[in-house]
């Protein structure tokens, strides 16, 4: 407000409390008899204090989308999928038509095979020779990837690789002299903080939406060690992949998920932090896949009941629920019951901070873990594991998704072994392709192919590179053995 306009308020102000039906000017009150017949001198005073009281500023983030704006992209996947028989909505007959009845009780059956299948979503560019990043889940599974730039250019993208567990994906494009975007710190974010995000909800490119940070380190139900960053950000399907901004216009996270009821935006929207982020870049770009830490325990948060039955002080730290037979945790000599207060000197606040810790350290490491059992802290060094492959999805499993025959395999553990009588064979992971076509499943276990036993990935894919058109596979699914032709074309 400037000074002509404040001096207006005020006389105005003054007049109107001669008049006696007077509103105070900050809170629009009525004022008392006393203060209404109060001489102007008294009141004035304390009008100015109201009206001067210094507000606050929203923050002005056209800046912040002007400058990074351009290094946003929007990706289109597409792909192959199956139909069954299920029945699709009734057509939109008049109540009397003769169909009418028939349709609505029946339905309309789909005709069997493939349908093709559409996708978007939002990524950004990390660096200026064509490294993009965006979730994993927006490219899972896509037969093709195209990346559109905010000046209309479009790229199909190669998937460097894909990791699962934390959403995250790496494409490269072949382009040259790329706008790019300054990475910050998700550690570093204070709760309350305004942050922005830019991304294609509904296909709506280079949309933005702002909110604050509502908490940090969250941990979902289907998440087991990313420290999630909760905003009230908007954000909708088509956001995910796209960059969350501090107000410095740094990259904080990468937009991935929201819970709703309704499918759409209810405000709670969550990002990846970009120290989870980036690691997993760096390991696929430098291997192609990742690799993390693992104990071998199950762990649960600890409340007051607990705490006061382990004697415990306060709740904080990790309760050991189980551990796994022949596990690090179990050859270090960890117990159910044990209490994890922390890891390699940092103190463990809640159980979710664990799993991320523990990822994080190069599988063959030796780790220390400062652990409460039966009244007292005792040291226990414990030599980390590797997580199972089973858990990731890199660059090699989609590498043989996309072979001639569209699998992704792996070999059987010895327990998977048994189920199969003892035989060898590969797991079914992923299918796509030829294999979808044929009516493969994930799940499915490949034990021979045109009679002849697999035992490798490797022993599989020469078999393949010598057939011809067809090939006869056979597989075991459930308790069952099948044969099952596939045309490779």
């Amino acid at each position: 407000m400037n000074s002509k306009t404040l001096k207006i308020s005020v006389i105005a102000g003054l007049i109107t409390a001669g008049l006696g039906g007077a509103y105070s000017i900050g809170s629009g009150n009525a004022l008392s008899p006393a203060q209404a017949s109060a001489p102007p001198a008294l009141i004035a005073p304390a009008m100015a204090a109201t009206v001067a009281a210094p507000l606050t500023p929203l923050p002005d983030m056209s800046a912040i989308v002007a400058r990074n704006g351009a290094a946003v992209v929007n990706i289109s996947v597409t792909g192959t999928g199956r139909n069954s028989a299920e029945m699709s909505d009734s057509p939109k007959l008049d109540p009397n038509d003769p169909l009418f009845e028939f349709y609505r009780r029946f339905g309309v059956p789909q005709q069997r095979g493939e349908r093709p299948v559409r996708g978007q979503g939002s990524g950004f560019i990390l660096r200026e020779d064509g490294i993009v990043l965006t979730n994993a889940h927006v490219v899972d599974g896509a037969d093709e990837v195209t990346v559109k730039l905010i000046d209309k250019r479009e790229f199909k993208a190669k998937v460097l690789g894909l990791d699962k567990p934390s959403d995250v994906a790496v494409l490269k494009i072949e382009a040259q002299n790329l706008p790019t975007l300054k990475v910050g710190s998700a550690a570093n974010t204070r709760v309350g903080e305004w942050v922005l995000a830019i991304g294609s909800p509904f296909g709506f490119e280079n949309s933005a939406s702002a909110g604050i940070v509502s908490a940090k380190s969250r941990s979902l139900p289907d998440d087991n060690y990313i420290p999630f960053i909760q905003t009230d950000v908007a954000v909708n399907p088509g956001n995910s992949g796209g960059p969350l901004f501090n107000m410095a216009g740094e990259v904080i996270g990468i937009n991935s998920q929201i819970y709703s009821r309704t499918g759409g935006y209810q405000g709670l929207s969550f990002a990846i932090p970009i120290e989870v982020v980036m690691n997993v870049e760096a390991q696929i770009v430098k291997n192609g896949k990742v690799q993390r830490g693992r104990l071998g325990i199950a762990i649960q948060e600890l409340n007051q009941s607990l705490s006061d039955s382990f004697g415990l002080k306060n709740s904080m730290g990790a309760l050991v629920s189980s551990v796994e037979n022949e596990s690090p945790a179990a050859k270090a000599g960890l117990e159910p019951g044990d209490v994890i207060l922390s890891l390699n000197g940092k103190a463990i606040s809640s159980s979710s901070e664990l799993p991320l810790l523990v990822a994080d350290i190069p599988p063959g490491e030796s780790a220390r873990l400062q652990v409460w059992r039966k009244g007292a802290t005792r040291e226990i060094e414990v030599k980390v594991g590797a997580q199972k492959e089973a858990r990731l999805a890199s660059a090699d499993s989609k590498k043989e998704a996309q072979g001639r025959l569209g699998l992704a395999l792996r070999s059987l553990t010895p327990d998977e072994r048994r189920q199969v009588d003892g035989k060898n064979g590969l797991l079914v992971e992923d299918v796509g392709g030829a294999a979808a076509r044929a009516g493969i499943r994930p799940g499915d276990v490949v034990l021979a192919l045109n009679g002849e036993p697999v035992n490798s990935v490797e022993q599989l894919r020469g078999l393949v590179s010598k057939a011809e058109k067809r090939v006869a596979l056979l597989i075991q699914r459930d308790d069952a053995k099948l044969f099952v032709p596939v045309d490779l074309g």
